[in-house]
């Protein structure tokens, strides 16, 4: 045994402790309220700890980003070794971004609060642009065998604004308790067009432009009572 192993697993230990503290802490209190008196006092250590681990607040934040990251990587590479078929990985990416656990009170106030720092502090942009390019990588490796080679790169960064922007639209109100499914589905919606997956994609087009005329019809009859209503109080 690696006589140093003890002393690695503590250290690794207790980083995680400090982390999972700063995550509970934003997920609280906001980005801004999260000092490190605060944090030190729910993680039940010193602020001299954090220190000896990350330097300073913005060490830890940055390592609090990493950390969540490097967790949605594990859970696609997880999802990723499962696929059997080209589609299946594709669908493996947009499923983890969209899982369950992503849309979690806590996990989702603490991405919010690291997004608005994103312009503000390159570490986080750094982050935030390894996320980026390593989801459109596995995109990329799955649409291979889906799609021409020249329609690639636009459809895979089409479908990860797509991912990107369907979780950032759930938290701009009160979330259905469906969210996360129906988010996944909608993505799997458009990868089945997007890639021409026959019947499947056919028939998400069609339940596509179903739900649209249907929006339509619903939006033409609140139209008319309006008008109607008018026509009665004059």
């Amino acid at each position: 045994m690696n006589v140093h192993e003890p002393s690695q697993n503590f250290e690794a230990a207790r980083r995680r402790q400090l982390i999972e503290a700063t995550i509970e802490t934003v997920s609280e209190v906001g980005f801004k309220a999260a000092s490190l008196g605060e944090i030190a006092r729910r993680a039940g250590v010193s602020q001299g700890l954090f220190a000896h681990y990350f330097g300073d607040k913005d060490g830890l934040l940055e390592a609090t980003l990493r950390f969540m990251a490097a967790r949605l990587a594990r859970a696609t590479a997880v999802r990723l070794r499962a696929a059997r078929t080209p589609l299946e990985r594709v669908l493996a990416v947009s499923e983890s971004a969209l899982a369950d656990e992503e849309f979690e009170r806590r996990t989702s106030a603490v991405w919010l609060a690291f997004w608005g720092q994103i312009m503000h502090s390159a570490p986080y942009r750094r982050v935030q642009s390894i996320y980026q390019r390593r989801m459109r990588a596995n995109l990329r490796h799955g649409l291979r065998a889906l799609i021409p080679a020249s329609r690639i790169e636009a459809v895979a960064i089409l479908i990860a604004a797509m991912i990107d922007g369907l979780w950032l639209q759930s938290h701009s109100s009160d979330p259905h308790p469906d969210e996360a499914e129906r988010a996944r589905q909608t993505v799997k919606d458009l990868i089945l067009i997007l890639v021409g997956s026959s019947s499947e994609a056919a028939s998400a087009l069609r339940a596509a432009i179903e739900a649209q005329r249907e929006g339509l019809a619903r939006t033409e009859d609140a139209l008319r009572a309006l008008e109607n209503l008018s026509d009665e109080q004059d």
